[in-house]
């Protein structure tokens, strides 16, 4: 049973799966056989892309897998006894079916109080940095993700579950042919990373306007995108000042300077400043973006921020830019963050609520959420655990 009789949907912004095997590989072209694969090494399973094997994930068959909500406790109060993230999260267990299949995870939803989920992939996220300098290869990993989302993992399942395909921006006749794709076979909503994109000439911004015919089949067909947590590149940055040529490892111990700068949210900042300062907002103005698992401690800095820029050159802004985000994006802060600011700043109709719910730093019980909204009206707390997001994806209850 739920946790909570609530008396209203829930629409959980932020879940996840947890991809099989052959999810990058099964309709992997040809020509490309082998860019991706796995290996034993030292009695454990390795996934190999273009050869180099990566730790991005430590146990990407996921047959293994983290308790829901094993790093709760450490995101809402910290690590008073300085124990290792090995410590924080613990014994994993087997991965179950729910996290590997539509049909029980409708199930579990059902036990869980959801009524409505976002579903995006785990392991997808390693593709695009690791493929970047051959957008061609990552064109063509990222359609046979979402050929397999689309068998395994249904866009609009059961109009319950909807999975989120990857769109890689980096080569725009096939980020346009990819979008139309994924429409095609029922999509609501798009997964992008928030990152330059590139193309044969290396990285810029997919805010630019050649990416314009793109964002232009965003708007007219009403698709929501979102900006996920991912692995961005910003590692090499990183690497430069710590001396290191390492790959972004997504649950090993960070070094402290890296840990910094990782809680800095550089990437989804500079994202956001792109989608507004090169012009793609207010060229696209109906473009609707709900940023997810990035926080929302760094909204009010930089906005005014943006809003200092903005009275340096008035002239070339058709509107201040904290309008524009005020407009066109939504926003998913952290479970441990204190939401009443934010709400505050962009008003209850842009808040949307996420568990994160299998991941360890998630919640193992989302419906819990709703504690942290005490004291807000009714109809505020039913627009931020549902209404909202039940509103973007033209949802009836």
């Amino acid at each position: 049973m739920p946790s909570r009789q609530l008396g209203f949907p829930v629409f959980d912004a932020d879940n996840h799966l947890y991809e099989t095997r052959e999810a990058l590989t099964r309709h992997l072209p040809d020509e490309y056989k082998g860019a991706i694969d796995y290996v034993e090494v030292h009695g454990r399973t390795k996934i190999v892309v273009r050869g180099h094997i990566s730790d991005y994930i430590p146990n990407p068959t996921f047959d293994r897998v983290g308790k829901p909500g094993a790093q709760e406790e450490y995101f809402k109060h910290g690590n008073p006894e300085g124990k290792s993230i090995r410590q924080i999260i613990g014994r994993g267990i087997d991965c179950p079916p729910a996290f590997r299949e539509a049909g029980p995870r409708l199930e579990l939803m059902d036990e869980l109080g959801l009524g409505y989920s976002l579903m995006m992939p785990t392991l997808a996220s390693l593709v695009e940095e690791r493929m970047r300098d051959d957008p061609d290869l990552c064109s063509a990993a990222v359609h046979a993700l979402n050929r397999w989302m689309s068998e395994d993992w249904p866009f609009a399942h059961e109009g319950r579950i909807f999975s989120t395909p990857i769109i890689t921006p980096g080569l725009v006749d096939k980020a346009i042919a990819e979008l139309e794709w994924v429409l095609d076979k029922g999509a609501k909503v798009v997964l992008m990373r928030p990152a330059p994109a590139w193309g044969y000439q290396g990285p810029r911004s997919f805010a630019l306007p050649e990416y314009d015919p793109y964002w232009k089949l965003i708007e007219e067909s009403g698709t929501l995108v979102v900006f996920h947590a991912s692995d961005s590149g910003y590692n090499r940055y990183w690497n430069e000042w710590e001396g290191t040529q390492l790959e972004m490892q997504a649950f090993a111990q960070p070094m402290p300077f890296t840990a910094a700068m990782r809680n800095a949210h550089r990437e989804i900042q500079d994202a956001v400043t792109s989608m507004i300062f090169h012009g793609a907002l207010y060229r696209h103005p109906g473009i609707r973006i709900a940023l997810i698992e990035n926080g929302a401690g760094w909204v009010p800095h930089l906005l005014e921020h943006l809003d200092e820029t903005y009275g340096t050159m008035p002239q070339v802004f058709p509107e201040k830019p904290s309008e524009t985000f005020k407009r066109n994006f939504y926003m998913h802060p952290f479970h441990e963050e204190d939401p009443r600011g934010l709400i505050d700043l962009l008003g209850s109709d842009r808040i949307i609520f996420g568990s994160d719910y299998p991941h360890v730093e998630g919640l193992a019980d989302p419906l819990s959420y709703v504690d942290e909204l005490q004291g807000l009206a009714d109809a505020d707390i039913r627009k931020i655990m549902g209404g909202n997001m039940m509103g973007l994806l033209g949802v009836s209850a």
